[in-house]
This record gives C-alpha cells, sequence and structure tokens, in this order.
C-alpha cells in the first residue's frame, strides 16, 4: 500500500510541476511522468516503509558530507588510473576481490555498490544477501577480505551507515 501511494504522490508532483508547460505534449509528459512516479515508488520504498527515516535532519546532513568525500574519492582513483594506464609498463593487477559491507539495508547497500562501480578503477560485479560484495579491481593492493574491504568499501560505508541504517 506505501508503494502505491508513493506512486501516486509522485505522480501528482509530476502533474502539479509540468502541468502548465504540458499543453501541446500532454500524453508524452504524462507518461513520462507515470515512468518517473514508478521509478520513485521502486527506488525510495524504503524510506516509506519506515517513514521514520525520512524526516531525520541528520540523514541529510550526513549526506550533505558525503558527496564532497564521494567527489574527492573519485578524483583520487580518476588520477590513479590514468596514471596506469599512461605508464608504459601498464602497471595493473587486475582481480575480483570479496569485500563486506556492515550496511543492512538494501538501500545503503545499493548506495555502495554504485559508488563503488562509479569510481574509476573499480566495478560491483555482485552483491549477496549476506552483505558481500564482490568487486572488479583493476589494481588489486589487497587480496584477503579485510583489508579489501578497507581499500574499497571502509572509504564510504562509515558515512553511508549514517545515511541508511
Amino acid at each position: 500500500m506505501a508503494r502505491v501511494t508513493l506512486f501516486i504522490l509522485a505522480l501528482l508532483m509530476w502533474v502539479a510541476l509540468t502541468w502548465p508547460a504540458a499543453t501541446t505534449g500532454a500524453l508524452q509528459t504524462l507518461l513520462a511522468g507515470v515512468v518517473a512516479a514508478l521509478l520513485t515508488a521502486a527506488i525510495f520504498y524504503e524510506f516509506t516503509a519506515s517513514p521514520h527515516k525520512a524526516w531525520q535532519p541528520s540523514r541529510y546532513a550526513w549526506f550533505l558530507v558525503f558527496v564532497p568525500v564521494f567527489l574527492w574519492e573519485c578524483i583520487k582513483a580518476n588520477v590513479h588510473v590514468a596514471y596506469l594506464v599512461l605508464h608504459p609498463a601498464l602497471p595493473i593487477h587486475p582481480g575480483i576481490v570479496c569485500v563486506r559491507t556492515r550496511l543492512r539495508s538494501d538501500s545503503g547497500r545499493t548506495m555502495l555498490a554504485n559508488c563503488i562501480t562509479l569510481t574509476p578503477g573499480t566495478l560491483t560485479v555482485d552483491v549477496t544477501p549476506d552483505g558481500e560484495l564482490y568487486v572488479h579491481w583493476i589494481d588489486v593492493r589487497a587480496r584477503d577480505v579485510q583489508h579489501a574491504t578497507e581499500y574499497i568499501v571502509g572509504r564510504f560505508e562509515r558515512l553511508l551507515i549514517h545515511i541508511f541504517d
């Protein structure tokens, strides 16, 4: 029921924001709104399933802290991958490593997996229900789970726990 309510609210918001501009392409705009509302209901359902999470201002404050950390990590990873690619010997050590996360919510794990994938040099291959992620790493620096987790997950997980769990 909460998912349907979220869908209806998102669609109503879409219509309220786009209706005056939708006089010529009303059907296309409404269809785009239905798609956007469906995606919103699918992605953000967890917040509506436990609405107390959505109304905690500290989560938004932690998100504002998370964004620059994520951007900084992306910049560092871009420089590292550029170095690897431009180096004449191409000193890469690719491999798939297993990392663990303490995040309990599906939204938190999804955000972590996306952050890992968006960071150059790493790609989340699989996420298991028990909190393990399999990550393809272009330059493996640690093969054991604990150290690989520190390298890959540690930089994001500390902040994501405050946002999602």
